[in-house]
């Protein structure tokens, strides 16, 4: 009997989407990319900062998916959610949704914690609800958010805030001699005459001479009618008094100097009586083990992590298995460190991130786009292997995964690379290379020619000229630490996420006389603000124009008389939709511009102020040839935000970003030492070089560079080395190595060593 051969079946026609097909974009500088990415695969998008890599994954492919899940929701339900528009491009065809894992911080909601935020909160209490003794109720009784739960003082926030009186007062000052030291309280003005005029006290002997009753009555006494000469005023106690009038205030809308005040003489300490765990007795009275549920939260995760493998009952069987691997998969992505109480507001961008990504390890969705940007900041190398991994189990669920990164670890995983450029700005905007990792090195391309690049250990490293002294440092996990930081040298600071790199060194060095610290924090300002008004450059700017056309200089700025009424300035109309969503439009009055066309009408060489502002560093660098515009944008060049245009509002600026915009700012001054965190956040690998180079500059210029960083080029470039560990958390906070690269490589036994041996022994290839 013959058997005919199987015929395969037909493909289904559910099958051939196989790609997300990206067609004619343009967003921000692309120039009308097409381009295939492959769905259920990882694909890594490389290319230099201001390439477009984010133009294409997050403005374009993750911008339309999300708009599209959003038109499908009713018009009321719209109106809560954010309203982005179309993306400029032609089509996008196969989009699945997509679910954006990016560093924003988790808000400022002192409510939310990590365990909050991953429901790792949520799972702890209702094991504590069913086998928790004294059995105490639901699992609403262990909760900080709720009524049944929370500690009746604080409700449910740990903390109260108090005054710092020494900000509010000087005691060995009367108060016609100015005792009261609080804004707005100066001798003569209208609140220090109803004080004084009030009768309570003597206003010639000094404040600490004050009886009980007299001190009560000046900071406590509530409000009070009070017959001074032939009229009638309020007198109010000096704490409820402020309390009001600043602190009752959103702290952004505070002139600068109430809120320098308030930031001072505010103090926030554990309540007394719930000593900062956020519940009431009766949640407390309960335990597991001889565990309260805030004991399990203050534990560092991995501690916890063994905790519940220990506790074994049936009952909730399959909430501690989602429980285990939810913890299990924190200390995976290297928040081991972490304690479920600890704040979301108070996590990095990258930790911010990592917890989202925990947040979806755990989902049984598949088919998903999930897109990530830069998950590797913070990251020390040990830590990035557990990351890749990670990425990849997404990937192997079903989902396609995309990854806008820097990292040769990361990129040398992926199954597709898109290399972006080949330069930034107007330079970039194109796809220079789409395949395989073998074909990207093959490519020639920037990406693929310094793929392998390595960075060797110094010939010869700089002596001291003296040393900072950081002497029994105990903040946060750090152990009694004392170092000697070396002077006139560059000094990298190490050690894996959580070892207390940042506790040593932000802890220790601002505040003290010539120390400088640019970090990767949010830049205060409003949607006015841009590189531009940020760095001063735009007083030489409108000198400039002023002194051409024979004008005011105040006509060129948008926060002023050469305003459009339309926009004040802004470029952009915002307007409240009521049930549908709020919008930006372009201000259909100055097209964008933002100036008044009588102000549009005067030029410099043929540019006018709307033209000028939307040049890039470089083109303004060649524009302004002489001068102090010309002094700024060197240094902007230097830091390496040629790419960047002037008018380019600060809130669409990453974090590496903003740090090397306050880098170049505070080169201007007399810091003589410069603390830099991670400033190679968002470097492409040929661009560490040139940071490389101005580390090195701003030493051989005199001053002293500390740098707290896990890319191994600056290790292996450092004059100095500081090792923090041996781990995270309780596991770290000591210093394991001090000395040179060389010395590390040769005898170090750390995690930090045994990466920078392998390192620096493929040097040379590159």
């Amino acid at each position: 009997m013959t058997t005919e051969p199987a015929v395969p079946a037909p493909a289904h026609a559910a099958d051939r989407h196989d790609t997300i097909q990206v067609r004619g974009a343009r967003e921000n500088n692309l120039k009308n990319v097409s381009l295939d990415v492959p769905k259920r695969r990882l694909t890594v998008f490389t290319g230099v900062s201001g390439s477009g890599k984010s133009s294409l994954v997050f403005g374009t492919i993750a911008a339309e998916s999300q708009r599209l899940i959003n038109e499908t929701y009713t018009a009321f339900i719209q109106s809560f959610m954010a309203s982005p528009a179309r993306p400029d491009v032609d089509g996008l065809h196969n989009l699945s949704a997509a679910i954006v894992v990016d560093q924003e911080r988790m808000g400022t909601n002192s409510r939310s914690t990590v365990g909050t935020a991953t429901d790792a909160h949520t799972m702890l209490r209702i094991v504590f609800s069913r086998l928790g003794t004294p059995h105490i109720g639901p699992s609403t009784a262990f909760s900080f958010n709720s009524a049944e739960g929370m500690c009746p003082e604080c409700e449910g926030l740990g903390q109260v805030s108090d005054m710092d009186l020494d900000q509010l007062l000087d005691r060995n000052l009367s108060l016609n001699d100015g005792a009261i030291t609080a804004p707005g309280y100066g001798v003569g003005s209208w609140y220090w005459q109803v004080i004084v005029g009030s009768g309570l006290f003597d206003p010639d002997i000094p404040l600490r001479d004050f009886t009980p009753a007299q001190w009560e009555d000046l900071l406590h006494k509530p409000a009070t009618k009070i017959k001074v000469d032939k009229s009638t005023l309020t007198y109010e106690g000096l704490i409820p008094k402020i309390r009001r009038t600043y602190l009752a205030k959103d702290r952004d809308s505070m002139q600068s100097h109430i809120r320098a005040f308030v930031d001072r003489a505010v103090v926030f300490a554990d309540c007394r009586a719930c000593g900062g765990t956020r519940l009431n007795p009766a949640a407390l009275s309960s335990t597991i083990g001889g565990r309260n549920i805030a004991e399990c939260s203050a534990m560092q995760i991995s501690d916890l992590a063994e905790f519940v493998h220990g506790i074994g009952d049936p009952s909730v069987a399959p909430l501690l298995a989602n429980l285990r691997q939810l913890l299990d998969s924190m200390v995976e992505t290297g928040l081991g460190y972490l304690s479920l109480d600890r704040t979301s507001a108070s996590l990095s961008g990258g930790e911010a991130q990592r917890v989202k990504m925990v947040r979806h390890l755990g989902s049984s969705l598949t088919d998903v786009t999930y897109v990530f940007d830069e998950p590797t900041t913070g990251l020390h190398p040990h830590d990035i292997r557990r990351m890749n991994d990670l990425l990849l189990r997404l990937r192997d669920k079903g989902n396609t995964v995309l990854v806008v990164e820097h990292k040769p670890e990361v990129v040398e995983i992926a199954d597709h690379v898109v290399d972006l450029g080949p330069g930034a700005g107007e330079a970039g905007g194109e796809v220079c290379y789409s395949g395989d990792v073998p074909g990207l090195r093959a490519s020639g391309t920037l990406t693929g020619r310094y793929l392998e690049h390595r960075v060797g250990l110094r010939e010869s490293v700089r002596a001291p000229r003296g040393h900072l002294a950081i002497k029994d440092a105990d903040l946060h996990n750090l152990r009694n630490v004392s170092v000697e930081i070396p002077l006139g040298v560059l000094t990298v600071v190490t050690g894996v996420a959580g070892s207390g790199k940042s506790s040593l060194i932000h802890g220790s060095l601002p505040g003290r006389e010539g120390v400088v610290v640019a970090d990767q924090s949010p830049i205060r300002g409003s949607r006015r603000s841009n590189p531009a008004t940020y760095t001063g450059l735009l007083n030489p700017i409108r000198t400039a124009f002023a002194k051409a056309n024979g004008v005011r200089a105040a006509l060129f700025s948008a926060n002023s008389e050469g305003a459009c009424p339309g926009c004040n300035g802004i470029g952009l109309v915002y307007t409240d939709l009521a049930m549908m969503a709020g919008v930006a439009s372009v201000c259909e009055q100055c097209e964008g511009r933002r100036f008044i066309p009588e102000v549009l009408s005067y030029t410099l060489r043929g540019k006018n102020i709307g033209e000028v502002l939307g040049m890039s560093v470089a083109e303004a660098h060649a524009f302004f040839p002489t001068g102090q515009a010309h002094t700024v944008l060197g240094r902007l060049v230097d830091v390496g935000l040629e790419y960047l245009r002037l008018g380019q509002p600060l809130n669409t600026l990453s974090g590496g970003e903003r740090q090397r915009l306050k880098l170049a700012v505070h080169m201007a001054g007399k810091g003589t030492t410069y603390v830099l965190d991670e400033p190679t956040t968002g470097l492409h690998l040929a661009d560490v070089d040139q940071l490389l180079a101005l580390l090195d500059r701003l030493v051989d210029d005199g001053n002293t560079v500390v740098v707290i960083e896990h890319h191994q080029a600056v290790m292996a470039h450092a004059d100095w080395l500081i090792d923090l560990g041996p781990g995270a958390g309780h596991d770290g906070g000591r210093i394991v190595f001090t000395g040179t690269p060389a010395e590390l490589v040769d005898r170090g036994d750390t995690l930090t060593a045994r990466h920078l041996r392998e390192y620096v022994g493929h040097a040379g290839r590159g």
